[in-house]
């Protein structure tokens, strides 16, 4: 949809506006800004020609405008300038992630309540497999007439062991068969793959009736699809009762009920460009989002891992700021995972626009 550089103007200031003030917008106080210098008589026409293109919606006939979901989505993709951390904002989540680094699960944790602190907004933070690791390589040692240790090497270079045991016996000559035929068939496969097909074929080759063979197919699928899970976490769920779009008890518990559900939360969206994602009212598939606004980040936890923390807050939330305290959030989380060097502090473009919140 292109906006004239006026409407775009009005679009910027409404959404603004309400983000600070959660109050409608009137033609008046967009008059009495002197950046747009414009009569109300234009604004008045200009803000009914965007409530006729779904851009702005009247809750009261008699009110001033507030954004549509519509009106966000090009305030968020085309309009919003972005948030510059300052200086103290960046030292807080930079020395509580530093402080915090000794167990995930208690830096998962922390860090939803940091960003639901800094925003005053329900935080979830969880992690996830990315997908499934294919194994590229397979070591077999003989450790004596009953026992090999067997090593894969995923694809990440994540490397998995197991001590297997035969107590029927296995010799040096089958161990080294195994090893050259599971290099041959069963790299890069994925878990499906390896079926009862696979595995009778690969033990008529090798004459196998000891069950190394699927006992080591199995051994690899286990390492494929095994991955350390993290229970999600939730924060700030209470803080939607201070806010006026929740003031409705009903509809606040239904929204809290709703995140306090830990299988609802490892459901939620946990990709986006760039690292960050922006979900604006019906944007979001839940019924129990459809009005509110989701601001999630995602970064690499390294052994083939996702983490994801979001913000869910009303519509009208200051996206700009939301994304920017994601953004410092996940770097660091990263860093964290990674066992890379204490976070630095988030650097923006050359030449960003601070908007001095």
């Amino acid at each position: 949809m292109e906006l004239s550089q006026r409407k775009r103007k009005i679009l910027k200031f409404i959404v603004e506006s309400y983000v600070a003030t959660a109050e409608p917008v009137g033609s008046k106080a967009i008059a009495a800004s002197e950046e747009l210098n414009l009569s109300s008589a234009t604004i008045r026409n200009e803000m009914a020609e965007m409530t006729g293109l779904g851009l702005l919606e009247q809750p009261h006939t008699s009110a001033g405008r507030i954004p549509s979901p519509q009106g966000y989505r090009i305030y968020v993709n085309e309009l919003m300038n972005e948030h510059r951390l300052s200086l103290e904002e960046t030292q807080r989540i930079n020395d509580a992630l530093r402080q915090r680094m000794s167990k995930f699960d208690e830096l998962l944790a922390d860090a939803g309540k940091l960003v639901s602190e800094m925003t005053s907004y329900p935080v979830y933070a969880a992690a996830a497999p990315q997908q499934v690791r294919t194994i590229k390589r397979y070591d077999l040692i003989r450790v004596d007439d009953t026992t090999v240790i067997a090593v894969v090497m995923l694809e990440d270079d994540t490397a998995v062991n197991r001590v297997m045991r035969f107590p029927q016996g296995i010799d040096e000559a089958l161990v080294r068969k195994l090893s050259t035929v599971f290099n041959a068939s069963f790299t890069l496969l994925p878990p499906e793959r390896m079926d009862a097909t696979l595995v009778q074929a690969a033990e008529r080759s090798l004459g196998d009736e000891s069950g190394a063979v699927a006992a080591l197919a199995a051994f690899a699928v286990q390492a494929m699809t095994h991955q350390e899970t993290h229970r999600p976490y939730l924060a700030g769920a209470s803080s939607i009762l201070s806010l006026p779009e929740y003031r409705d008890v009903d509809k606040a518990q239904k929204l809290m009920d709703y995140l306090s559900d830990e299988s609802i939360i490892r459901d939620l969206p946990a990709d986006g460009e760039d690292g960050v994602k922006i979900l604006i009212g019906p944007e979001n598939v839940a019924e129990e989002l459809k009005d509110s606004g989701v601001v999630l980040a995602s970064y690499d936890m390294g052994g083939g891992m996702q983490g994801v923390i979001g913000v869910v807050g009303p519509v009208r939330m200051d996206y700009a700021r939301v994304a920017a305290y994601l953004r410092g959030i996940a770097r660091g989380m990263q860093q964290a995972a990674l066992g890379g060097a204490s976070p630095a502090p988030p650097q923006l473009p050359a030449g960003t626009e601070d908007k001095g919140e």
